[in-house]
């Protein structure tokens, strides 16, 4: 038996990052969400810490 024929019977497995980083349209939706997220939670905390008028 030889090496190729050992790499032949089992497919080399995609490290989850590289899975992740490969695919466009998932870096997109995370581009467009996580900083979507983060602004409306900045927003909602900076809406709380305003007084209350007298």
């Amino acid at each position: 038996m030889t090496d190729s024929d050992e790499s032949q019977k089992e497919p080399e497995k995609i490290p989850f990052m590289q899975r992740v980083l490969d695919n466009p349209f998932l870096l997109l939706f995370l581009g467009v969400t996580i900083p979507s997220v983060l602004y409306i939670i900045w927003g909602i905390m900076d809406i709380i810490s305003i007084p209350l008028a007298d």
